[in-house]
């Protein structure tokens, strides 16, 4: 399993870059094709399976605990209610999903999107776990942890937790089957019908938030996953906003666009100059920090790739500081969390963007870099 991770970790970097350019020339190339034309369904494909891919690289990356996360203090009930509607599309109409949230909830500590995908993951196999028709449960509560309880299971840790449950009344699983469920490419179902990192990803959330996981499943009995995520003290985060068709676009501010990959730099430059801003892009730090010389009173935007030779993007970020007092700053990058975080970006102090990503992605943390102050 720990090879797998680091299997995952290698690759990510290169895999996301090209992952990147796959995804924003399909986007670009549809905003120039009508609907009705036969070339945009063959985009709309070639777009589609690169979304797949992606959330491939994510579960991968999930599994072996170096996503890239931004964490934020939750109510889980509502973070559970919004993903409702989704999950009952994804269940389908034989399927009944009940919704059992509990009272009193402790706040927990998490990046939103990991509900999400914990929620996402376990629906999804409790409704393959589902002959014909059938019921799905999803309830909340809080629980303490006592050093007896811990006794009997090897994973669990004393404190106070938040509960979050999802049980089904599908076939179950036998004792041997039990056993493999976390481990990745272990799969039950047909050729075709799954990657096998589903449960994975789910555990290597759920580790990488501190918490523990139980399994209660026998034959024909179905299946409850308890899911055990830790008190958080702390004031509630605002509601996340909703999400808009809406791209937000610039006034024509300056950006200094910084990237060592040529390809990923002409993409990026291209986007952002779709966008209504006035790019000024730079295959290398060094090449950058001249640009930053000769335009250091019109640059009100440095996005910049985490990694790179010469220097990294925070260190080149502090170099045109000194140039640019009010310069503002968006980092981007392929590589995972703890690579990124030895050099100093990951933390809610900065703006991360990680790749892949769409037009609509570096539209809204462009946006969000532009108003926020730096630091």
């Amino acid at each position: 399993m720990e090879s797998v991770g680091r299997l995952a970790g290698g690759v990510a970097h290169d895999y996301n870059n090209i992952l990147s350019v796959i995804i924003g020339y399909s986007e670009m190339a549809l905003d120039k094709v009508h609907p009705g034309e036969a070339l945009y369904e063959d985009l709309q494909e070639i777009l589609s399976a690169a979304m797949r891919s992606k959330d491939i690289t994510r579960q991968l990356l999930a599994f072996a605990r170096k996503q890239a996360i931004t964490p934020e203090v939750l109510d889980l009930n509502a973070s559970v209610e919004g993903m409702l509607k989704i999950l009952r599309r994804l269940i389908g109409e034989d399927i009944h999903l009940s919704w059992l949230p509990g009272d009193g909830l402790w706040p927990v500590m998490m990046d939103p999107s990991q509900i999400d995908q914990i929620l996402a993951n376990l629906c999804v196999n409790a409704r393959d776990a589902i002959a014909n028709v059938g019921n799905i449960s999803i309830e909340t509560g809080t629980v303490t942890v006592d050093t007896s309880y811990c006794r009997g299971h090897a994973e669990a840790r004393p404190g106070d937790f938040v509960l979050l449950s999802v049980s089904d009344d599908g076939c179950g699983m036998d004792h041997e089957t039990l056993g493999k469920i976390f481990e990745p490419f272990f799969t039950t179902k047909g050729l075709g019908k799954g990657t096998g990192l589903g449960l994975s990803t789910v555990y290597g959330i759920v580790k990488q938030n501190n918490g523990f996981i139980n399994v209660y499943s026998e034959p024909g009995q179905g299946t409850a996953f308890r899911i055990y995520l830790p008190r958080h003290e702390g004031e509630i985060s605002e509601k996340r906003p909703t999400d808009t068709t809406e791209i937000p676009r610039g006034r024509g501010e300056t950006v200094l666009l910084v990237e060592d990959d040529v390809s990923f730099l002409k993409l990026a430059r291209q986007m952002l100059s779709e966008l209504n801003y006035h790019v000024l892009s730079a295959n290398a730090p060094g090449e950058a920090l001249q640009l930053a010389e000769d335009h250091a009173h019109e640059i009100a935007l440095l996005v910049t790739d985490v990694v790179m030779p010469e220097m990294n993007g925070r260190e080149l970020a502090e170099r045109i500081q000194i140039l640019c007092p009010k310069l503002r700053c968006l980092y981007m990058s392929g590589y995972t969390a703890d690579a990124i975080a030895l050099r100093g970006v990951l933390n809610q102090a900065f703006v991360l963007l990680q790749k892949p990503f769409s037009k609509s992605e570096l539209a809204i943390k462009v946006k969000t870099a532009l108003e926020k102050h730096w630091n």
